[in-house]
């Protein structure tokens, strides 16, 4: 999978990182690519399934879908 990420430079030095289209997935680091290391982190846990994921009703069918 492809994520465009925002790099912005911090204030108190650095940089912060987020990814627009996945709301609340937000990073920084010190360097472009210890942010960009941290985002790809903070990715892989926004997109790391749940148990809560999981609460389905009776009859619900699980598949899986590659992108």
């Amino acid at each position: 999978m492809k994520f465009k990420v925002v790099l912005e430079p911090s204030d108190e030095g650095g940089y912060t990182v987020y990814v627009p289209s996945l709301p609340g997935c937000i990073s920084e680091g010190d360097t472009l690519e210890e942010a960009l290391a941290n985002i790809r982190e903070a990715i892989e846990l926004y997109l790391e399934p749940v148990e809560d994921d999981w609460v389905m009703e009776e009859g619900a069918l699980v598949r899986e879908v590659v992108l």
